[in-house]
């Protein structure tokens, strides 16, 4: 995007938030439009709503549906009223699924037809899932049979998986043509779909025998018949296969797109690179919710009273280990009230082992995302681990202690707080390890809840092992 446009965008963006957040009368006007103003304020709407709608028109799709996100729902509302029905479609597609609730709401089931029915069968087959049963019925009554059966094999299949990120604008030419033919076709399509390279080689029963760079097809003689010049050994991906794997090899082939095929290998779609990064942004997204404990449906905008239901379950599990924490300092209460330096110093050892464990998670769920943890090379990565925590506990556990000392004269308590942090920051090692080797095996995400059983682990085992080291070196 060039710094022009960018300036450009910023601006039509800045215009409209503007309009809409700063003129209460305007989103009033637009939910309600039989509501009565007197002359002045009706010439005063006319010339906002103009201004505003004429701004949003300009806007690609996505851009509108990023606005439409950074919205409160009323004036997000407002602006999807000025919004042609025709046009809505491609915005739902591009929308985040945190606001699809609000935004079809409003929307009779006609409008939401009329809305879908310009998109590609893969983005119709992708919004289906949002509407409830008879809706979806009505969509499908209104397709041809073969474009029904497409979209009913994409329905039912799991939202993680490749007809997720799907589509089925593929170009297929015959094995035994010549690449003058291809060429005559090609431009007798006028139009090829964004994100093409290749195009599939296929047999009269739709069975996928290979593919054919664009590039190849300039480059070679015209006279050259496909089967000579095609790749026999495609990439290619099962509709069952989770999208995350495809993902994975288009980074670690570099491809721009690939075949989609069925048990049989028969020809189904393509995935083409824009919908892979379209994936990764919305797994990052969701990743990012998650591990603060919100759900990924959750709109930033969302009623105070929605929010805090989403939100309740994780502030209890922190509430609860946040309590066994306090039982464990509950514990040594003797051992603080003879030594109230205790208190001072064992949230350093607590803070240092959470953030080695936090380390330690982020290396590991990299390794299993990468799918660079296997049987053979666990134990290495184990004892490195180890090796490492062990290390900076020697270090950093010595340099705390000559701290201690300094500031209480008490070399005792400067050995129980070196002593503490190697101890911890090896705890911490251990569990970073285990938590997200665990929750893989028990297939939960390892990159969501292994932060606050981290922490929780920490911060409980810190002050255990401090106040433990403490009671039985310094009061006995």
């Amino acid at each position: 995007m060039s710094e022009v446009y960018s300036q450009l965008l910023a601006q039509r963006r800045q215009k409209i938030l503007e309009l809409v957040l700063n003129n209460p009368l305007l989103v009033d006007s637009l939910l309600e439009p039989e509501k009565k103003l007197n002359d002045s304020q009706i010439e005063q709407v006319a010339q906002q709503k103009q201004l505003l709608t004429e701004t949003v028109l300009l806007l690609h799709a996505a851009d509108i549906a990023d606005i439409l996100e950074s919205l409160p729902e009323e004036a997000r509302q407002a602006v999807w009223q000025i919004i042609p029905v025709e046009s809505r479609g491609r915005i739902l597609v591009e929308a985040s699924e945190t606001v699809w609730e609000s935004l079809i709401e409003c929307m009779s089931d006609q409008q939401t037809l009329q809305a879908i029915a310009p998109l590609d069968l893969d983005d119709q087959a992708w919004l289906s899932r949002f509407l409830s049963r008879d809706l979806t019925g009505k969509l499908l009554t209104g397709l041809e049979p073969k474009q029904r059966a497409r979209i009913l094999q994409l329905i039912g299949k799991d939202r993680g998986g490749v007809a997720q990120v799907m589509d089925f604008n593929i170009i297929t030419v015959r094995p035994n043509v010549t690449l003058g033919v291809v060429q005559r076709y090609l431009r007798h399509l006028k139009k090829i779909q964004s994100g093409t390279d290749k195009i599939f080689i296929i047999d009269h029963q739709n069975q996928l025998l290979g593919e054919l760079l664009l590039t190849d097809i300039l480059i070679h003689t015209p006279h050259a018949q496909v089967l000579d010049v095609m790749n026999p050994h495609p990439v290619t991906f099962q509709l069952d296969e989770q999208a995350e794997n495809a993902a994975s090899a288009f980074e670690r082939y570099n491809l721009i797109s690939a075949a989609v095929t069925d048990n049989e290998g028969k020809l189904i779609g393509r995935i083409a690179i824009e919908d892979i990064i379209d994936l990764v942004n919305q797994e990052n997204e969701n990743n990012i919710r998650k591990m603060g404990g919100i759900r990924e449906e959750e709109d930033v905008f969302a009623p105070v009273a929605k929010s805090v239901r989403n939100r309740w379950a994780w502030l209890a599990l922190n509430l609860c280990t946040a309590f066994v924490a306090s039982r464990v300092i509950g514990l040594f209460e003797n051992t603080i009230a003879h030594l109230v330096a205790l208190a001072t110093l064992m949230p350093i050892v607590a803070g240092i082992g959470g953030n080695t464990g936090n380390q330690t998670i982020t290396m590991i769920v990299r390794a299993l995302a990468l799918r660079q943890i296997e049987p053979s090379n666990f134990s290495f990565l184990f004892l490195r681990e180890i090796g490492v925590a062990l290390i900076n506990g020697i270090l950093w556990g010595g340099v705390m202690g000559g701290i201690t000392y300094l500031m209480y004269y008490n070399l005792a308590l400067s050995g129980v707080m070196m002593l503490a942090m190697v101890l911890n920051l090896l705890l911490a090692a251990f569990m970073g390890v285990m938590i997200p080797l665990i929750m893989t095996k028990l297939k939960r995400d390892p990159a969501i809840g292994s932060s606050v059983l981290i922490t929780a682990t920490t911060d409980t085992g810190g002050f255990f092992i401090f106040l433990g080291l403490a009671t039985l070196f310094l009061l006995h």
